[in-house]
C-alpha cells in the first residue's frame, strides 16, 4: 500500500495570515525524503488554499507523483491540461464546506464525468473518480473510462462503534476487491489517521492511501519528516 501526502493544510496555514510561509512545496519535498510515494493537492475553485503557482511548481519539482484533486469544471479542466499531473482525482466540491464531505455520484453525471475523463486523457493524464464505496459506481466508473476509483473512507474514519467500523470496513474490502476485478486501480481516502491505519491497511486491494489532515497536524508539533515516516512505519509495519 503506497502513501500519498496531501499538503493542501501547508497552503491553509500560509494563507492565514497572506503570507508566503510555510510553503506547501517544500512541505511536499520533505514529505518525499520522508518516504511519501506521491503528492495530493486539491486546486479549489474558491482557491482557499493551493493555488496555480504551487501546483506548477509541484509538477517541476517533486520526484515521485503528483494527484491533483478537482472538480469537473471548465477552468480547473483547462489548468489541469497544462499542468499534467500525473493523476487527476475528480472530486465533489461545495463551496461552503470545511472538507470534501462524500464521494462524487458518478451515475448521476455520467455525461460531464465522460468529456471530463475523455479530455484528461487526451493530455496523457489519468483520471481517478473520488466515490463512495458502492459498487454500482464503481461500475459506472469503469464503464466511462475511469483509471482509478478513490473510495471515502470518511464513514469508516468516523466510526462511532467498533462494530461499526468493521461494517465499514468490510463495505470498503468488497467495493475494492470489485474494482480491481474491473481493472481499475484502487485508491483510498478521507479521515484515515495514525490510528485507524493499523485496521484499514488490512484490505489488500487498497493500491495507495491519501493522507493530509492528521499528517500536518502531527508535523507542526514534530517535524514533516518525522509525522511522515511514523505514518509511512504504520502502514509497513502495523
Amino acid at each position: 500500500m503506497r502513501l500519498a501526502i496531501n499538503v493542501d493544510h501547508i497552503a491553509t496555514l500560509r494563507n492565514a495570515r497572506k503570507e508566503f510561509l510555510p510553503d506547501p512545496v517544500a512541505a511536499a519535498l520533505a514529505a518525499e525524503m520522508a518516504g511519501a510515494d506521491g503528492i495530493v493537492v486539491h486546486l479549489r475553485e474558491d482557491r482557499r488554499h493551493i493555488n496555480e503557482r504551487d501546483v506548477k511548481i509541484l509538477r517541476q519539482v517533486i520526484s515521485t507523483k503528483l494527484d491533483l484533486e478537482m472538480a469537473a469544471t471548465e477552468e480547473i479542466i483547462k489548468i489541469a491540461c497544462q499542468v499534467v499531473p500525473d493523476l487527476a482525482t475528480i472530486v465533489p466540491e461545495k463551496r461552503l464546506e470545511l472538507t470534501t464531505e462524500g464521494g462524487i455520484n458518478v451515475i448521476d453525471n455520467i455525461s460531464i464525468l465522460r468529456e471530463t475523463i475523455d479530455e484528461l486523457h487526451k493530455h496523457n493524464i489519468e483520471v481517478s473518480l473520488f466515490i463512495e464505496p458502492e459498487t454500482n459506481q464503481i461500475d459506472a466508473s469503469a464503464e466511462i473510462g475511469a483509471d482509478y476509483v478513490e473510495l471515502h473512507t470518511g464513514i469508516f474514519a468516523n466510526s462511532s462503534s467498533e462494530e461499526e467500523q468493521f461494517d465499514e470496513l468490510e463495505r470498503l474490502r468488497t467495493a475494492a476487491k470489485h474494482a480491481k476485478k474491473l481493472g481499475l486501480g484502487v485508491n483510498a481516502g478521507h479521515g484515515l489517521n495514525y490510528q485507524n491505519i493499523k485496521v484499514f491497511r488490512e484490505i489488500k486491494d487498497i493500491d495507495e492511501v491519501s493522507i493530509g489532515y492528521a499528517i500536518i497536524a502531527k508535523a507542526v508539533m514534530v517535524g514533516m519528516h518525522q509525522a511522515v515516516k511514523e505514518m509511512r512505519d504504520l502502514i509497513r509495519f502495523g
